[in-house]
């Protein structure tokens, strides 16, 4: 028998030499510091961002609060609590022109009428002729529906037949107090108990020196109020008189009645 020998497998040849790798070496995180550039640069536009837009809303809500008129007054009216409100508004330079509510208004006259809903200027305010508030007594029936503080009315003095000697009974209608303003009302009622001989006080201002000769216009007669229907009448004047008696505008008397036939006397002769 012949042996067979199997030769051992060569030996995997070395690879050619290349140099020793190295192993990678691992780069240490650093912990975050506060004064990173980049963080102190995303707070400063924050706080930018943030003070920009406060800026803008504060710009756009800048009001002021001021006095609006609360309803119609007329130039002369003597003002209250009640005629005014306080709104806020933005009026940006305008601001001075008109009355803050830092300033109380009551008890000064206006110099020119006010609409409803008007701001309250500052000019309005300017000083006025002497004014006096004068009481006139007015039956209800005379006194129209709806008159009101702040309205500007004529006051007419008419006939009396009844008032005898005192008063003129000559169907005379004279204006003894014209377009002033109505600073009160008072003694009109609604109820079942008002009636139209119900007396109601009418006070209105008129020119200090003026008074007693509307007094004296009005001698003793049933008086008239009419209403204006605008506001936008002037002030009364220092030297405003009422118009004389002599003024007087007659009050349209009723058509005479048809005069009766002469009974007959019988002189005549008989009819054919």
């Amino acid at each position: 028998m012949t042996d067979v020998r199997t030769a051992p497998p060569p030996a995997p040849a070395d690879p050619a030499p290349t140099g020793r790798l190295r192993a990678p070496v691992p780069r240490r995180v650093r912990a975050p510091r506060w004064l990173d550039l980049r963080l102190v640069l995303g707070v400063l536009l924050v706080l930018g961002s943030v003070l920009a837009g406060a800026r803008v809303v504060g710009a756009a809500d800048a009001t002021v609060p001021v006095w609006v008129a609360s309803g119609d007054l007329a130039a002369g009216t003597v003002l209250s609590a009640g005629d005014l409100v306080a709104v806020d508004v933005r009026l940006d330079d305008a601001a001075d022109r008109y009355l803050a509510t830092s300033t109380r208004p009551e008890g000064r006259t206006l110099a020119r009428a006010v609409r409803d809903g008007e701001l309250l200027p500052r000019s309005v305010l300017e000083d006025v002729p002497d004014l006096v508030q004068l009481a006139l007594p007015v039956q209800a029936g005379y006194v129209p529906p709806g008159l009101g503080r702040g309205q500007v009315v004529d006051v007419y003095a008419v006939a009396d037949p009844a008032a005898g000697a005192t008063g003129r009974a000559d169907g005379a209608v004279d204006l003894v107090v014209g377009a002033a303003p109505v600073q009160a009302l008072s003694g009109r009622t609604d109820g079942v108990l008002s009636s139209a001989s119900t007396t109601v006080q009418v006070v209105v201002s008129v020119a200090a020196g003026s008074a007693p000769d509307v007094l004296a216009a009005i001698g003793g007669r049933p008086l008239v109020v009419v209403v204006h229907g605008s506001v936008d009448a002037p002030a009364p004047s220092a030297g405003s008189v009422p118009p004389a008696p002599s003024s007087a505008v007659p009050v349209p008397s009723a058509p005479p009645a048809p005069a009766e036939s002469a009974p007959s006397t019988g002189a005549e002769g008989p009819p054919s």
